[in-house]
């Protein structure tokens, strides 16, 4: 049998380990209510638009579940990076360089912080989504 990858702590049973945070969690990212955030004002077709419920932030990253409705726009990460699970939906991500990534449910993708291109979407996309910023944010 491999060795364990979780860490190795040492278990602690003071009265600051029982006021440790939570575990955040969505029961049902699918069917999750989502917060209307508006139309993309850089939209090249149609007029997609996108929801979003933030899971968890901090200064150094954010997780959550955001959609949008068919329509293209263009993308740009700077000074974070994204990692997401595609849950519903079809498109296709657009590099700027031409090549292109299928979306569809189940894929997983990384936008590097330096990305650039854009969003095809043909049938309303679902996702889970991790950003972890470059550099801290203000609280």
């Amino acid at each position: 049998m491999g060795a364990s990858l979780a860490p190795r702590l040492p278990v602690t049973t003071t009265e600051e380990s029982r006021m440790a945070p939570t575990a955040p969690h969505f029961d049902d990212p699918l069917t999750l209510a989502l917060d209307v955030i508006g139309p993309k004002p850089n939209a090249t077709r149609g007029e997609p638009v996108e929801s979003g419920k933030v899971l968890f932030s901090d200064a150094h990253s954010e997780t959550g579940v955001w959609e949008c409705t068919a329509g293209a726009f263009a993308a740009r990460r700077e000074g974070y990076r994204e990692t997401f699970c595609v849950i519903a939906g079809r498109g296709v991500l657009r590099n700027e360089d031409g090549t292109e990534t299928q979306l569809a449910p189940g894929a997983l993708v990384v936008t590097p912080e330096g990305w650039v291109g854009e969003w095809d979407i043909t049938e309303t996309v679902r996702k889970v989504y991790v950003v972890s910023y470059t550099e801290p944010r203000a609280a």
